[in-house]
Protein backbone atom coordinates (compact mmCIF):
# COMPACT_ATOMS: atom_id res chain seq x y z
CA UNK A 1 0.00 0.00 0.00
CA UNK A 2 1.16 3.49 -1.00
CA UNK A 3 0.47 5.77 1.91
CA UNK A 4 0.47 10.16 1.09
CA UNK A 5 2.46 12.26 2.50
CA UNK A 6 1.53 16.22 3.34
CA UNK A 7 3.48 18.63 3.61
CA UNK A 8 2.57 21.44 5.94
CA UNK A 9 3.84 24.28 7.79
CA UNK A 10 0.91 24.80 10.95
CA UNK A 11 -1.08 22.94 12.71
CA UNK A 12 -3.93 24.76 10.63
CA UNK A 13 -2.76 23.24 7.17
CA UNK A 14 -2.44 19.44 9.77
CA UNK A 15 -5.72 20.15 10.42
CA UNK A 16 -6.80 20.10 6.64
CA UNK A 17 -4.28 17.33 5.80
CA UNK A 18 -5.76 14.69 8.78
CA UNK A 19 -9.28 15.66 7.71
CA UNK A 20 -9.07 14.76 3.77
CA UNK A 21 -7.43 12.13 4.53
CA UNK A 22 -3.53 12.08 4.84
CA UNK A 23 -1.42 9.04 6.07
CA UNK A 24 1.70 11.30 6.77
CA UNK A 25 1.90 14.76 8.65
CA UNK A 26 5.55 16.15 7.55
CA UNK A 27 6.34 19.23 8.67
CA UNK A 28 8.43 21.72 6.16
CA UNK A 29 9.09 25.27 5.22
CA UNK A 30 8.64 25.57 2.23
CA UNK A 31 9.88 29.08 2.04
CA UNK A 32 13.32 27.87 2.94
CA UNK A 33 13.51 25.35 0.11
CA UNK A 34 12.84 22.14 -1.09
CA UNK A 35 13.81 20.51 2.57
CA UNK A 36 13.91 23.75 4.57
CA UNK A 37 13.30 23.00 8.40
CA UNK A 38 10.55 24.73 10.23
CA UNK A 39 11.55 26.20 14.01
CA UNK A 40 11.54 23.15 16.48
CA UNK A 41 8.53 25.17 18.80
CA UNK A 42 6.53 25.15 15.49
CA UNK A 43 6.77 21.35 15.04
CA UNK A 44 6.22 20.58 18.61
CA UNK A 45 3.02 22.80 17.65
CA UNK A 46 1.95 20.44 14.80
CA UNK A 47 2.82 17.29 16.90
CA UNK A 48 0.25 18.69 19.26
CA UNK A 49 -1.95 19.07 17.40
CA UNK A 50 -1.75 16.14 15.27
CA UNK A 51 -2.11 14.12 18.82
CA UNK A 52 -1.36 10.75 17.48
CA UNK A 53 -3.74 10.51 14.97
CA UNK A 54 -1.66 10.14 12.63
CA UNK A 55 2.52 10.11 11.74
CA UNK A 56 4.54 12.74 11.74
CA UNK A 57 8.18 13.60 10.12
CA UNK A 58 9.80 16.19 10.43
CA UNK A 59 13.07 17.96 8.14
CA UNK A 60 16.18 18.50 9.85
CA UNK A 61 18.91 20.94 8.24
CA UNK A 62 21.45 18.80 8.63
CA UNK A 63 24.63 20.92 10.43
CA UNK A 64 28.28 19.79 8.47
CA UNK A 65 29.70 18.88 11.43
CA UNK A 66 28.73 15.40 12.38
CA UNK A 67 28.41 15.97 16.35
CA UNK A 68 26.35 19.04 15.96
CA UNK A 69 24.22 16.82 13.29
CA UNK A 70 23.48 14.52 15.57
CA UNK A 71 22.46 16.99 18.03
CA UNK A 72 20.12 18.49 15.24
CA UNK A 73 18.26 15.48 15.19
CA UNK A 74 17.81 14.41 18.39
CA UNK A 75 16.17 17.63 18.93
CA UNK A 76 14.27 17.05 16.23
CA UNK A 77 12.66 13.90 17.21
CA UNK A 78 12.05 15.22 20.83
CA UNK A 79 9.35 16.95 19.71
CA UNK A 80 7.41 13.89 19.31
CA UNK A 81 8.15 13.63 15.36
CA UNK A 82 8.36 9.75 14.23
CA UNK A 83 10.28 9.83 11.37
CA UNK A 84 13.28 12.43 10.94
CA UNK A 85 14.07 13.52 7.21
CA UNK A 86 17.58 15.06 6.28
CA UNK A 87 19.38 15.71 2.84
CA UNK A 88 22.31 13.20 2.40
CA UNK A 89 25.28 14.95 0.74
CA UNK A 90 26.57 14.50 -2.18
CA UNK A 91 30.10 15.32 -0.96
CA UNK A 92 32.97 12.46 -0.11
CA UNK A 93 32.09 12.35 3.49
CA UNK A 94 28.99 10.73 3.06
CA UNK A 95 29.85 7.64 4.02
CA UNK A 96 31.41 8.72 7.16
CA UNK A 97 28.11 10.94 7.92
CA UNK A 98 26.07 7.84 7.38
CA UNK A 99 28.63 5.60 9.96
CA UNK A 100 28.34 8.49 12.33
CA UNK A 101 24.76 8.04 12.73
CA UNK A 102 24.16 4.89 12.69
CA UNK A 103 24.04 3.89 16.36
CA UNK A 104 21.02 7.16 16.37
CA UNK A 105 19.95 5.36 13.44
CA UNK A 106 18.85 1.95 16.44
CA UNK A 107 17.16 4.55 18.37
CA UNK A 108 15.56 7.16 15.61
CA UNK A 109 13.82 6.42 12.57
CA UNK A 110 15.96 8.14 10.28
CA UNK A 111 15.09 8.97 6.43
CA UNK A 112 17.50 10.20 3.84
CA UNK A 113 16.47 12.08 0.98
CA UNK A 114 18.43 11.68 -2.29
CA UNK A 115 17.75 14.55 -5.23
CA UNK A 116 16.87 13.59 -8.59
CA UNK A 117 18.02 16.19 -10.37
CA UNK A 118 21.93 16.06 -8.68
CA UNK A 119 22.44 12.69 -9.78
CA UNK A 120 22.51 10.55 -7.00
CA UNK A 121 24.70 7.58 -6.67
CA UNK A 122 22.20 4.28 -5.72
CA UNK A 123 24.54 2.49 -4.48
CA UNK A 124 24.11 4.48 -0.95
CA UNK A 125 21.43 2.79 -0.20
CA UNK A 126 23.14 -0.51 0.54
CA UNK A 127 24.98 2.09 3.24
CA UNK A 128 22.35 3.71 4.55
CA UNK A 129 20.54 -0.09 4.78
CA UNK A 130 23.59 -1.20 6.80
CA UNK A 131 23.69 1.79 9.27
CA UNK A 132 20.09 1.15 10.01
CA UNK A 133 18.09 4.02 8.36
CA UNK A 134 14.40 3.67 7.88
CA UNK A 135 14.36 4.18 4.68
CA UNK A 136 15.25 7.01 1.44
CA UNK A 137 13.31 9.60 -0.32
CA UNK A 138 13.66 10.52 -4.04
CA UNK A 139 12.91 14.80 -4.42
CA UNK A 140 13.97 17.46 -6.37
CA UNK A 141 16.61 20.11 -5.24
CA UNK A 142 15.55 22.72 -7.43
CA UNK A 143 11.81 23.73 -7.25
CA UNK A 144 9.79 25.41 -9.97
CA UNK A 145 12.85 23.64 -12.85
CA UNK A 146 10.99 20.41 -13.50
CA UNK A 147 8.87 17.77 -11.87
CA UNK A 148 10.30 14.59 -10.68
CA UNK A 149 9.17 12.52 -13.81
CA UNK A 150 11.19 15.79 -15.27
CA UNK A 151 14.70 14.83 -13.60
CA UNK A 152 14.95 10.63 -13.87
CA UNK A 153 13.10 8.74 -16.00
CA UNK A 154 10.42 6.16 -15.13
CA UNK A 155 13.15 2.71 -15.69
CA UNK A 156 15.29 4.76 -12.74
CA UNK A 157 12.48 5.44 -10.79
CA UNK A 158 11.65 1.90 -10.27
CA UNK A 159 15.26 0.78 -9.54
CA UNK A 160 15.28 2.73 -6.80
CA UNK A 161 12.07 1.87 -5.41
CA UNK A 162 12.90 -1.92 -6.45
CA UNK A 163 16.48 -1.26 -4.72
CA UNK A 164 14.81 0.20 -1.51
CA UNK A 165 12.09 -2.72 -1.08
CA UNK A 166 15.08 -5.47 -1.82
CA UNK A 167 17.01 -3.87 1.18
CA UNK A 168 14.07 -3.28 3.48
CA UNK A 169 14.21 0.44 2.91
CA UNK A 170 10.76 2.69 3.63
CA UNK A 171 10.61 4.07 -0.16
CA UNK A 172 9.80 7.46 -1.14
CA UNK A 173 8.86 9.63 -3.92
CA UNK A 174 7.98 13.13 -3.91
CA UNK A 175 9.07 16.33 -6.07
CA UNK A 176 6.77 19.01 -7.53
CA UNK A 177 4.29 16.33 -7.87
CA UNK A 178 1.41 16.91 -10.11
CA UNK A 179 -2.13 14.75 -9.60
CA UNK A 180 -1.25 13.29 -13.69
CA UNK A 181 2.20 11.99 -11.98
CA UNK A 182 0.10 9.71 -9.58
CA UNK A 183 -1.12 7.11 -11.03
CA UNK A 184 2.04 6.57 -12.86
CA UNK A 185 4.16 6.16 -10.09
CA UNK A 186 1.75 3.96 -7.92
CA UNK A 187 2.65 1.43 -10.91
CA UNK A 188 5.89 1.34 -9.24
CA UNK A 189 4.55 0.53 -5.69
CA UNK A 190 6.42 3.30 -3.50
CA UNK A 191 5.67 3.11 0.42
CA UNK A 192 4.65 6.58 0.27
CA UNK A 193 4.45 9.44 -2.38
CA UNK A 194 5.09 13.28 -0.59
CA UNK A 195 3.34 16.33 -1.55
CA UNK A 196 3.49 19.92 -1.42
CA UNK A 197 2.90 22.14 -4.14
CA UNK A 198 -0.01 19.94 -5.89
CA UNK A 199 -1.58 20.43 -2.41
CA UNK A 200 -2.06 24.53 -2.42
CA UNK A 201 -3.82 27.09 -4.19
CA UNK A 202 -2.84 27.55 -7.41
CA UNK A 203 -0.38 24.84 -7.15
CA UNK A 204 1.89 27.23 -5.66
CA UNK A 205 4.08 25.18 -2.68
CA UNK A 206 4.14 29.12 -0.73
CA UNK A 207 0.27 29.28 -0.69
CA UNK A 208 -1.63 27.54 2.16
CA UNK A 209 -3.00 24.13 1.70
CA UNK A 210 -6.02 24.04 -0.36
CA UNK A 211 -8.73 20.98 1.22
CA UNK A 212 -10.38 20.69 -2.79
CA UNK A 213 -6.47 20.20 -3.69
CA UNK A 214 -5.48 17.83 -1.08
CA UNK A 215 -8.96 16.04 -1.76
CA UNK A 216 -8.00 14.93 -4.82
CA UNK A 217 -4.41 13.75 -4.17
CA UNK A 218 -6.13 11.73 -1.60
CA UNK A 219 -8.82 10.27 -4.15
CA UNK A 220 -6.12 9.35 -6.59
CA UNK A 221 -4.34 7.19 -4.17
CA UNK A 222 -6.08 3.62 -3.00
CA UNK A 223 -6.22 3.12 0.68
CA UNK A 224 -6.52 -0.58 1.22
CA UNK A 225 -8.41 -0.79 4.61
CA UNK A 226 -10.92 1.56 2.67
CA UNK A 227 -10.89 -0.31 -1.10
CA UNK A 228 -14.85 -0.29 -1.13
CA UNK A 229 -14.55 3.37 -0.91
CA UNK A 230 -12.36 4.11 -3.51
CA UNK A 231 -14.28 1.97 -5.99
CA UNK A 232 -17.55 2.59 -5.17
CA UNK A 233 -18.36 4.97 -8.02
CA UNK A 234 -17.33 2.02 -10.04
CA UNK A 235 -20.11 0.79 -12.63
CA UNK A 236 -20.09 -2.55 -14.67
CA UNK A 237 -19.31 -0.49 -17.70
CA UNK A 238 -16.38 -0.84 -18.96
CA UNK A 239 -13.84 1.78 -21.30
CA UNK A 240 -11.25 0.59 -23.07
CA UNK A 241 -7.95 2.58 -22.84
CA UNK A 242 -5.05 1.65 -25.44
CA UNK A 243 -1.69 2.52 -26.92
CA UNK A 244 -1.24 1.26 -30.74
CA UNK A 245 1.94 1.35 -32.68
CA UNK A 246 4.36 2.25 -30.47
CA UNK A 247 7.71 1.58 -31.34
CA UNK A 248 10.57 1.55 -28.84
CA UNK A 249 14.50 0.23 -29.37
CA UNK A 250 15.33 -2.68 -27.01
CA UNK A 251 17.65 -5.35 -26.20
CA UNK A 252 15.98 -8.14 -27.64
CA UNK A 253 16.63 -12.19 -28.81
CA UNK A 254 17.81 -15.57 -27.61
CA UNK A 255 21.03 -16.08 -30.24
CA UNK A 256 23.76 -14.43 -29.61
CA UNK A 257 23.88 -11.95 -32.55
CA UNK A 258 20.79 -10.44 -30.67
CA UNK A 259 22.91 -9.72 -27.82
CA UNK A 260 24.92 -6.09 -27.48
CA UNK A 261 22.61 -3.80 -29.90
CA UNK A 262 19.46 -2.78 -30.14
CA UNK A 263 16.03 -3.69 -32.04
CA UNK A 264 12.57 -1.88 -32.72
CA UNK A 265 10.05 -3.60 -31.22
CA UNK A 266 6.46 -2.54 -31.81
CA UNK A 267 3.87 -2.49 -29.09
CA UNK A 268 0.20 -2.57 -29.26
CA UNK A 269 -1.50 -2.73 -26.20
CA UNK A 270 -5.64 -2.20 -25.03
CA UNK A 271 -6.54 -2.48 -21.67
CA UNK A 272 -10.19 -2.86 -20.47
CA UNK A 273 -11.06 -0.23 -17.65
CA UNK A 274 -13.86 -0.13 -14.88
CA UNK A 275 -15.80 2.92 -15.81
CA UNK A 276 -15.45 5.36 -12.35
CA UNK A 277 -18.61 8.06 -12.44
CA UNK A 278 -17.11 11.13 -10.29
CA UNK A 279 -15.73 14.69 -10.92
CA UNK A 280 -13.70 15.63 -14.62
CA UNK A 281 -10.15 14.58 -13.02
CA UNK A 282 -7.93 12.74 -13.05
CA UNK A 283 -9.71 10.48 -10.48
CA UNK A 284 -12.10 9.17 -12.88
CA UNK A 285 -9.49 8.33 -15.50
CA UNK A 286 -6.90 5.66 -16.56
CA UNK A 287 -3.64 7.36 -18.01
CA UNK A 288 -2.49 5.71 -21.36
CA UNK A 289 0.71 6.96 -19.20
CA UNK A 290 0.53 4.29 -17.27
CA UNK A 291 0.79 1.66 -19.74
CA UNK A 292 3.66 3.52 -21.66
CA UNK A 293 5.72 3.81 -18.28
CA UNK A 294 5.19 0.32 -18.04
CA UNK A 295 6.84 -0.36 -21.24
CA UNK A 296 9.87 1.74 -20.44
CA UNK A 297 9.89 0.39 -17.11
CA UNK A 298 10.38 -2.98 -18.50
CA UNK A 299 12.87 -1.79 -21.14
CA UNK A 300 15.42 -0.57 -18.44
CA UNK A 301 15.63 -4.21 -16.86
CA UNK A 302 18.21 -5.16 -20.08
CA UNK A 303 17.98 -7.57 -22.66
CA UNK A 304 15.32 -10.03 -22.31
CA UNK A 305 15.41 -13.06 -24.78
CA UNK A 306 11.47 -13.21 -25.35
CA UNK A 307 8.95 -11.23 -26.46
CA UNK A 308 6.33 -13.91 -24.33
CA UNK A 309 8.19 -12.53 -21.29
CA UNK A 310 8.02 -9.02 -22.39
CA UNK A 311 3.99 -9.23 -22.57
CA UNK A 312 3.72 -11.45 -19.88
CA UNK A 313 5.50 -8.94 -17.25
CA UNK A 314 3.71 -6.26 -18.99
CA UNK A 315 0.23 -7.84 -18.38
CA UNK A 316 1.61 -7.88 -14.44
CA UNK A 317 2.23 -4.84 -14.44
CA UNK A 318 -1.01 -3.18 -15.54
CA UNK A 319 -2.72 -5.44 -14.04
CA UNK A 320 -1.47 -4.16 -10.83
CA UNK A 321 -3.83 -1.05 -11.27
CA UNK A 322 -7.22 -1.57 -9.26
CA UNK A 323 -9.51 -0.57 -12.11
CA UNK A 324 -7.84 -3.05 -14.95
CA UNK A 325 -10.18 -5.71 -15.71
CA UNK A 326 -8.08 -7.03 -18.41
CA UNK A 327 -5.12 -6.25 -21.21
CA UNK A 328 -4.53 -7.17 -24.50
CA UNK A 329 -1.15 -6.77 -25.43
CA UNK A 330 0.98 -7.22 -29.02
CA UNK A 331 4.10 -7.40 -29.03
CA UNK A 332 6.17 -7.48 -32.69
CA UNK A 333 9.99 -7.78 -33.56
CA UNK A 334 10.47 -5.74 -36.53
CA UNK A 335 13.65 -6.14 -37.77
CA UNK A 336 13.76 -10.07 -38.06
CA UNK A 337 11.64 -10.49 -41.31
CA UNK A 338 11.34 -7.07 -42.88
CA UNK A 339 9.08 -5.66 -44.12
CA UNK A 340 6.87 -7.74 -41.89
CA UNK A 341 7.23 -8.85 -38.19
CA UNK A 342 7.57 -11.40 -35.57
CA UNK A 343 5.92 -11.33 -32.34
CA UNK A 344 3.29 -12.47 -29.86
CA UNK A 345 -0.68 -11.34 -28.81
CA UNK A 346 -1.75 -12.12 -25.59
CA UNK A 347 -4.91 -11.35 -23.54
CA UNK A 348 -4.71 -11.79 -19.48
CA UNK A 349 -7.21 -10.73 -17.39
CA UNK A 350 -6.87 -10.14 -13.55
CA UNK A 351 -8.32 -12.78 -11.19
CA UNK A 352 -11.77 -12.71 -10.01
CA UNK A 353 -11.66 -11.41 -6.13
CA UNK A 354 -12.19 -13.95 -3.58
CA UNK A 355 -16.05 -13.93 -1.78
CA UNK A 356 -15.91 -13.34 1.88
CA UNK A 357 -18.88 -14.08 4.16
CA UNK A 358 -20.61 -10.97 5.01
CA UNK A 359 -20.04 -10.98 8.83
CA UNK A 360 -16.14 -11.16 8.00
CA UNK A 361 -16.45 -8.19 6.06
CA UNK A 362 -18.28 -6.63 8.67
CA UNK A 363 -15.97 -7.53 11.28
CA UNK A 364 -12.68 -6.09 8.95
CA UNK A 365 -14.74 -2.77 8.68
CA UNK A 366 -15.06 -2.22 11.95
CA UNK A 367 -11.07 -2.86 13.09
CA UNK A 368 -10.31 -0.57 10.21
CA UNK A 369 -12.85 1.90 10.99
CA UNK A 370 -10.79 4.99 12.83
Amino acid sequence: MTLMLASVMSPAEAAIAIERGADIIDCKDPSRGALGALPLTEVTRIVDAVNGRRQVSTVVDLPHDVAHARAAIEAAAATGAEFVKFALPLTPDAQEIIDELAPLAARRRLVAVLFADLGPDFDVLERLAEAGFEGAMLDTAHKGKGRLLDAMSVGALAEFVGRCRALKLVAGLAGSLESPDVPRLLVMAPDLLGFRGALCANGERRNTLDAKAVTLIRGLIPRASRSSDHIADQSDEVDHVFVRDLVMPMEIGAYGFERGHTQRVRFSVEVEVSRTNGPDDMRVAFSYDVIMDAIKIILATGHIELVETIAERLAERILLHERSRAVSIEVEKLDVAPPGSVGVRIRRARPAPLSLNPTIIARAWAVSSP
